[in-house]
């Protein structure tokens, strides 16, 4: 059970769809995130203020999160899943959904957050090219299994005999499925 605890305190997961209590607002969904994973009280606004800025919400704080758009709620979904600082970050179809524009803006916020906080960031996604945008290291799943994994270079080489600048990602995962 305490090994449970330690997981929970430095995994943070962000799933496909993320739900809120759509009559609170933005600082009130992160307390009660910050309440349920402990944080200490003298803490909470600090780290509120903290990850709303991280995530670009600042001034959507004291906004009904029901009237919030599929980005912001992603966005929010971020900060939620920060406010405790994990060291891991899971992230299932963080982009699903969101305009071009939204999901540029959100790999970037990604990308950044795993430089800046240092975190190593899974991410589950049907979307290659964004996959292959913003990953140093893929893993290529068939059926459940894992059956690659590595930097697209070491993928391309292996399937190809050639490296990153040849194939794409969805080549590398297409020559993956056709072998079964």
């Amino acid at each position: 059970l305490r090994k449970v605890r330690e997981v929970k305190r430095q995994a943070g997961y962000l799933p496909e769809n993320v739900g809120f209590y759509g009559d609170m607002d933005a600082v009130q969904s992160l307390e009660y995130i910050a309440r349920l994973n402990d944080l200490k009280q003298e803490e909470i606004p600090r780290k509120i203020e903290e990850v709303l800025e991280l995530v670009g919400l600042e001034s959507a704080g004291k906004k009904k999160t029901a009237a919030f758009s599929r980005g912001m709620k992603q966005r929010l979904g971020i900060a939620e899943v920060l406010i405790k600082e994990p060291r891991l970050l899971f992230l299932d179809e963080p982009t699903l959904g969101l305009d071009p524009e939204g999901a540029v803006q959100l790999i970037a916020l990604i990308q950044s957050l795993s430089r800046k906080k240092q975190m190593t960031v899974l991410l589950s996604s049907h979307n290659l090219q964004q996959v292959q945008k913003m990953s140093d290291r893929v893993g290529i799943m068939i059926g459940g299994n894992l059956v690659a994994a590595g930097s697209m270079a070491s993928l391309a080489l292996e399937k190809f005999g050639v490296g990153e600048k040849e194939y794409s990602l969805e080549e590398i995962y297409m020559e993956y499925f056709q072998e079964g």
